[in-house]
């Protein structure tokens, strides 16, 4: 049965014929159960004793458990619209409906439906109106049908003054997961939670066009090739409301279904309080915990807290039990995923406005994470298209200051405390904090020298500082170039040596390997070219630094480099010069090419000044020898075994040395020698023409 309600609701919440608008935490005394849906209510104790042997409270790697009292909210009587899980793989819709309030089919004249509508979600979190959103298409992923779906969308929207979307008008467009209309058999439960879903859609963002999919079952293998069924069908955002136990299976089907950069990927956290679920806790996803939202008479109009309605009923959070920690998260209490990024309401007692007839009574008040989940996709597509190649769930990361903060209210009892209660900062139920505009959820703007764990370097794309570019060529080569003067050109001196493959692209994978991969390769798929052979270090990234080293970092720890970073302007004895090596004066850089040429470039402009000649030697290498003499060799060149493309010919001087001057001059010395001393055995002869 579902809980019992605590609060009355008063008489003036009432009017004939209809529901007035009212803050929804105004609870009235339960209603008769829907005959066909009464199947589905859920007491929160027995619903939180289902799925407690695999939270990630109870698994080897997450924090141990406090005896902290949970934070909680007045209980309204609500009923879960979908049966639990019963096992890994399977999934339950996220949805709650409250039984404690009068549905109707209808409101009465100048009555609007109990519940928040747009202009409360709107108001609460600083969303723009007008055209913004227009031409986006925000994808829902359900399971089952929902055969009134499009008549409930027209009602929802007719009463709050939205445009239509439909199917004639374009708005609309409804497939089963393999993009036909062969729908499959229809459920009152999770059509409840489409309805949540596709109004939620719009009354955040009302110009956006809706793409519904509905998988044959709830199952992660028909629900993800749902997902990947939106995502071919162009959606660039992507709403996921339900979720399941935690698996270590769950790793494959983030690479087969969630994987796809440059899409706004969101998934509810969960509606039993503290504990891990999937696919929230996949680091390709944004997982959207659930607050409380109420009037307030600050400056901003609203305040939030943390949902939690019992032990067993509130927002999810936790530490992932499997899935690693994307390099943007930086908390320290949980080695793992953690869970949540952001959050929207979603408290049943403060919850939203929705309209569902099929096998329901029309008008109601919902809640779960099964709302806050669409809302944060929406407000993505508010904030306009990802960037390529990126994973829209760090988006948040680098600008936390647009958004609320929401620092009250616990889900449950856990160590570290973060993970369960809110607090200034980063917390597990409610993330970064819930939208205070899009800027949170907009690429950020230089976000050019790193890539993150799961992020793609396509074809011409390009990561940039001031000494170094690294682009994925259209021709497939990843190649690193050196930069010198003004226009920022300058010579190779590291590529993947993976030319020839038109199309091809680069991936900081999840498992910590940086890998080039041909065109319609990937990582559950094959056809690798290049690796950086880090794999086996989840959550690591790729960092084009500003000395010039293209670096592999897990944490602080570096596991690959292209070994391109600036050295000293003085080159010591016995100093070898491989294909990237390079230094810089105050007015030139000397350069080791990847094309076998030693280069003396001009910094102001990039003009040559001077070179060795050797170009067309891949692999050559340049050698300050022991013995004086400043040679360039061949790949398979060395003292001894012949090979010299171009030297000093100053043998002979046991110690010599060479220095880049800030004159302009590449200099060798005797021992000992140097500009003011004397002693200069060779030159460039380029000073004076910088």
């Amino acid at each position: 049965m579902a809980s019992v309600a605590t609060a009355a609701l008063s008489t003036a919440a009432l009017v004939s014929g209809g529901l007035l608008a009212a803050t929804p935490s105004l609870a009235a005394a339960p209603a008769a159960h829907n005959p066909a849906t009464a199947a589905h209510t859920t007491a929160p104790a027995a619903h939180k004793a289902a799925s407690t042997a695999h939270t990630a409270a109870t698994r080897a790697s997450a924090p141990a458990a406090t005896h902290s009292t949970p934070v909680t909210h007045s209980a309204v009587a609500v009923k879960h619209l979908c049966a639990q899980p019963t096992k890994p793989g399977e999934m339950a819709c996220l949805a709650e409906a409250r039984t404690d309030v009068v549905q109707r089919m209808s409101v009465a004249p100048n009555a609007t439906p109990s519940g928040y509508g747009p202009a409360d979600l709107r108001s609460a979190y600083n969303l723009p109106s007008g055209s913004a959103g227009a031409g986006q298409t925000v994808a829902i992923v359900d399971a089952q049908d929902d055969p009134n779906a499009e008549a409930d969308l027209a009602a929802y929207r007719a009463q709050y003054g939205l445009p239509a979307c439909t199917t004639a008008n374009g708005c609309f467009h409804k497939v089963d997961q393999n993009g036909g209309t062969d729908y499959p058999v229809a459920d009152a439960g999770w059509a409840g939670e489409i309805s949540l879903d596709l109004d939620m859609v719009s009354a955040t963002c009302p110009q956006c066009s809706i793409l519904l999919v509905e998988a044959n079952s709830p199952s992660m293998d028909d629900l993800g090739t749902a997902v990947d069924r939106a995502v071919t069908m162009g959606a660039k955002y992507v709403s996921n409301s339900y979720g399941g136990y935690e698996d270590p299976s769950e790793v494959k089907s983030d690479l087969a279904y969630f994987d796809h950069p440059g899409v706004a990927i969101t998934a509810s956290a969960g509606d039993d309080a503290y504990g891990a679920q999937y696919p929230a806790a996949s680091p390709f996803v944004t997982s959207v915990g659930g607050t409380a939202l109420s009037h307030a008479t600050n400056s901003r109009g609203w305040s939030e807290s943390v949902w939690s309605t019992s032990a067993a009923e509130g927002t999810g959070s936790g530490c992932s039990a499997d899935e690693a920690k994307p390099s943007w998260q930086k908390d320290t209490g949980c080695s793992h995923r953690t869970i949540s990024d952001v959050s929207a309401v979603a408290d049943p007692a403060t919850g939203v406005a929705v309209y569902d007839s099929y096998q329901a009574s029309g008008w109601d008040v919902y809640g779960g994470t099964s709302a806050s989940s669409p809302i944060i996709a929406s407000v993505y597509a508010l904030a306009g298209a990802p960037a390529a190649g990126t994973v829209p769930a760090s988006y948040p990361y680098a600008d936390t200051a647009a958004l609320n903060d929401v620092t009250t209210g616990s889900n449950g009892s856990c160590s570290p405390g973060y993970l369960c209660t809110a607090g200034t900062g980063y917390d597990g139920p409610t993330g970064l904090g819930t939208p205070n505009g899009t800027a949170a959820f907009t690429a950020p703007a230089g976000n050019g020298t790193t890539l993150a764990s799961g992020q793609e370097l396509l074809a011409g794309q390009s990561l940039s500082n001031a000494a170094m570019t690294l682009t994925m060529q259209t021709d497939g080569n990843l190649v690193a170039y050196l930069k010198t003067g003004a226009s920022g050109n300058g010579p190779a001196v590291w590529s993947s040596h993976t030319n020839g493959n038109a199309g091809a692209y680069a991936i900081m994978q999840m498992d910590g390997n940086f890998v080039v991969y041909k065109k319609g390769g990937g990582p559950a798929t094959g056809g690798a070219l290049w690796s950086s052979g880090t794999y086996g270090h989840g959550g690591a990234y790729a960092s084009l630094q500003s000395d010039g080293n293209l670096v592999v970092y897990k944490g602080s720890s570096a596991l690959w480099s292209s070994g391109t970073w600036r050295r000293s302007q003085t080159i010591a004895s016995n100093t070898k010069m491989t294909a990237g090596w390079w230094t810089q004066s105050t007015t030139t850089r000397l350069v080791m090419q990847a094309d076998g040429n030693l280069v003396l470039y001009r910094d102001s402009d990039g003009v040559a000044l001077w070179s060795a000649k050797s170009n067309g030697n891949a692999g050559a290498y340049a050698y300050m020898q022991s013995d004086g003499n400043f040679v360039v060799y061949k790949s398979t060149g060395a003292p001894g075994k012949g090979g010299a493309l171009w030297s000093s010919g100053t043998y002979g001087n046991s110690g010599a040395y060479a220095v880049a001057q800030n004159d302009g001059n590449l200099v060798v010395y005797k021992k000992g020698g140097s500009a003011t001393a004397g002693g200069q055995l060779w030159t460039t002869g380029t000073s004076g023409k910088v």
